[in-house]
């Protein structure tokens, strides 16, 4: 008796051991499972809501335990559908095949007018198709005929590892004689039903307790804040303060994204509310909805959606316990992939991630704060894009037009000139001095301002421009930076201004020391050979072509003229994957392949993180987009505007892994989609081959005297922050301004 006793208190004892050896979830969930990735209508992102490929496309692309989201409607005779809304003209062609059958309801006390379910029986629906019901979302499988699809039609065709049934609007079935209620728990006993959600009270009361002893959640919706809930009559907001009283009918909350981290009118992220912690003080879970990624986000997550979601499961103080999304694919990655990552861990060395004027998706491009964010973001190497003052000084900025990048149209409209070289009217840099130069404002530049697609409006005059040898001085002291890029264009037009921007370049690559160090990587990059030429004929930096077309393949002999002059290549993303005019991707190219069997790294331009340029291939996701690049095209480097990103995507940990590489970061099929679309739009013309007469460019021309006049003065020569901290003469600007140096001493 005593042994046995003794025996049950040592495995007592040694089980207790084990628990408290056991690694504590990383999951501040309220059991500390990972979060959920519900699939709203399936991947409604890209296919019409609640179709079948929707369905399939999120269990092929997401977590293996993916909740498919159906939003229930009742048909006349008492058929249960999945379909976005009430208003079935919001995701079919309803309207297009009955068009008398236009009805006006009111609902939840207002008046609406379209087409309801409840006045078709199941059979007319038959002839009804899916179609993508946001405007903003490709059309192009609307032609497919998508059948709208039943629930027991879902769960024997698509086989869900989980279904959520979401009842809506449970009021107005009843008031049409349709029994919601019945349907619902019918279901539920034909069918696996994981989850039941809704936004009235009333209904969840009414089946909690037939479904108590079953595997059935019951989820509350709450709505707007300002909403009305119709049984209690309450503001969801007051309900939310009664979360006691919920916890009585249901096991967890829905809560719209916006309850858990509020979003000003401006776009800026507010301090999270207690909400998450509230929810599991009370013991229910909570769940965030009206995740998508081609809306606008709070300026804090620089358009990156993995980002957001990061925010709501991965952060010190809480976790949501799943959320709704019309794209699964992102959820899944960011919690399998990259959610807990070790900030201490290093960067794997691929892809090099070059800058486009820095950190500029999130600052006024080529400022000190630009630079700055770049290099805390994880950047390899910074950029350079050259200019030159009219005193001859080169600095950093995006163009050599400054409407483009600063406040010069109200500052100096005077100076407007119209130049068919440089593409047209604008102010120049060269017309000005590096003085008034720096009086002007910097403004952050937004590409996608038509679309209505801003960047931070916080940051979108701040920081200050940098010359060149401030540039270097900062890259030089930035211990996490491998190397520069200075790019260089407009050189054979500056020449004829009097101005030598290779040598400017050269001198102050020199001013700083950069020509006898070995620690940091220079890169001199140019659409022009002549540049690259002319450079590599006095120093031996490293020279990176870029390609400013659209190409299909190169000649081998163009290939072998490259490698006179460069070391390495810049083409564009449509020079890696063609596209055509509809936003799909058609294909890969050969050009990276010719690229490195010639031996030259292939570095591509340009990254951004807004959803409107990207191809629908790659689900307005830009770490979608990096990956495809990266694993599946094999380039060697991105040129971004959003380096964080970038960085965070080659730190994830799901690269790597081979054949057990999960469905959410294998690089997508060029093409694919494409062969879901109906009908086939016609073959595009394909790009060109580039050939020797596009890379081989004439010498550049003789720096001209520039004109000068009697009052003409030496220009102050700025100081520089080299690497030591001690300030230095800028040198450089003697060579480009000697005309204007002896005018000046000759009319003392």
């Amino acid at each position: 008796m005593w042994k046995l006793l003794i025996s049950f208190l040592y495995l007592a004892a040694f089980a207790a051991a084990q628990t408290s050896t056991k690694k504590p979830s990383p999951w501040q969930t309220l059991k500390g499972d990972a979060p959920l990735v519900i699939a709203n209508g399936g991947f409604s992102g890209l296919f019409p809501h609640s179709s079948s490929i929707a369905y399939a496309f999120a269990l092929q692309t997401g977590l293996p335990n993916t909740i498919l989201w159906c939003d229930v409607q009742l048909t006349s005779d008492g058929y249960g559908v999945c379909l976005p809304d009430l208003l079935l003209n919001n995701g079919s062609d309803t309207g297009d095949q009955f068009p008398n059958k236009k009805k006006t309801y009111l609902i939840n006390g207002n008046r609406t007018t379209g087409w309801f379910s409840v006045d078709f029986t199941l059979s007319e629906l038959s002839k009804v198709s899916l179609i993508q019901g946001v405007y903003s979302r490709t059309f192009q499988f609307d032609q497919n005929l998508f059948p709208v699809m039943t629930i027991q039609e879902v769960v024997k065709q698509v086989k869900p590892p989980g279904l959520w049934l979401n009842i809506q609007h449970a009021a107005f079935f009843d008031q049409h004689k349709l029994n919601i209620r019945s349907f619902v728990l019918s279901t539920s006993r034909s069918s696996i039903v994981n989850y039941i959600s809704s936004p009235e009270v009333n209904f969840l009361k009414s089946i909690v307790a037939r479904l108590k002893a079953t595997p059935t959640k019951l989820v509350f919706r709450f709505l707007g804040k300002k909403d009305i809930e119709p049984s209690t009559n309450q503001t969801y907001d007051s309900l939310l303060k009664n979360l006691t009283f919920i916890k009585t009918f249901a096991s967890g909350i829905l809560v719209p994204k916006t309850y858990i981290w509020p979003v000003d009118p401006k776009l800026n992220l507010q301090p999270s509310t207690s909400v998450v912690i509230d929810a599991h003080k009370e013991g229910l879970k909570i769940y965030a909805s009206d995740f998508a990624n081609d809306v606008p986000l709070a300026y804090d997550f620089s358009y990156d959606p993995v980002d957001e979601y990061l925010k709501f499961i991965d952060n010190d103080n809480f976790s949501v316990d799943g959320v709704l999304s019309d794209f699964p694919i992102t959820p899944s990655a960011a919690i399998d992939c990259y959610s807990h990552m070790d900030k201490n861990d290093s960067s794997p060395a691929k892809p090099l991630i070059i800058t486009h004027e820095g950190a500029s998706g999130d600052y006024p491009g080529c400022t000190d704060l630009a630079y700055k964010k770049a290099i805390t973001d994880g950047a390899d190497i910074l950029d350079c894009p050259v200019q030159m003052t009219k005193d001859g000084l080169p600095f950093c900025l995006g163009s050599i037009n400054l409407i483009d990048r600063t406040n010069a149209v109200q500052a100096y409209s005077t100076l407007t000139m119209d130049i068919p070289e440089l593409n047209g009217a604008g102010i120049f840099s060269f017309n000005l001095t590096w003085k008034e130069i720096q009086d002007l404002k910097p403004q952050i530049f937004n590409p996608y301002a038509e679309e209505k697609l801003y960047r931070n409006q916080n940051n979108k005059n701040k920081g200050n421009l940098m010359l060149l040898s401030d540039f270097l001085g900062l890259a030089y002291n930035a211990t996490s930076i491998s190397g520069v890029v200075i790019s260089i264009e407009e050189a054979s037009f500056l020449a004829k201004q009097g101005l030598s921007v290779t040598d400017a370049v050269l001198d102050a690559l020199s001013t700083n020391d950069y020509d006898n160090q070995t620690i940091k990587r220079v890169m001199i990059q140019s659409t022009n050979s002549a540049v690259l030429t002319k450079i590599k004929e006095k120093k031996n930096f490293e020279f990176v072509y870029e390609v400013d077309e659209v190409i299909r393949d190169a000649l081998n002999s163009t290939m072998l003229d490259i490698k006179k002059f460069a070391d390495a290549v810049v083409i564009k993303k449509k020079s890696v994957f063609s596209r055509n005019n509809i936003g799909f991707l058609i294909g890969t190219t050969d050009v990276v392949p010719k690229l490195k069997a010639f031996k030259l790294p292939v570095y591509v331009k340009l990254f951004q993180n807004e959803f409107f340029p990207q191809a629908w291939d790659f689900f307005s996701d830009a770490r979608v987009e990096l990956n495809s690049f990266v694993v599946g095209a094999d380039i060697d480097g991105v040129i971004t505007e959003f380096p964080r990103t970038a960085n965070n995507y080659r730190r994830n940990r799901c690269l790597g892994l081979g054949t057990n590489t999960p469905p959410y970061m294998t690089p997508v099929e060029p093409g694919s989609l494409l062969t879901v679309v109906l009908p086939q739009p016609p073959a595009q013309a394909p790009s060109p081959v580039l050939s020797d007469s596009n890379v081989l460019e004439p010498p550049l021309p003789s720096v001209a005297v520039a004109p000068t006049t009697a009052n003409t003065t030496t220009p102050a020569l700025p100081p520089t922050n080299p690497r030591n901290g001690q300030s230095k003469l800028v040198l450089s600007v003697l060579v480009a301004n000697l005309p204007l140096l002896l005018a000046a001493i000759l009319s003392l």
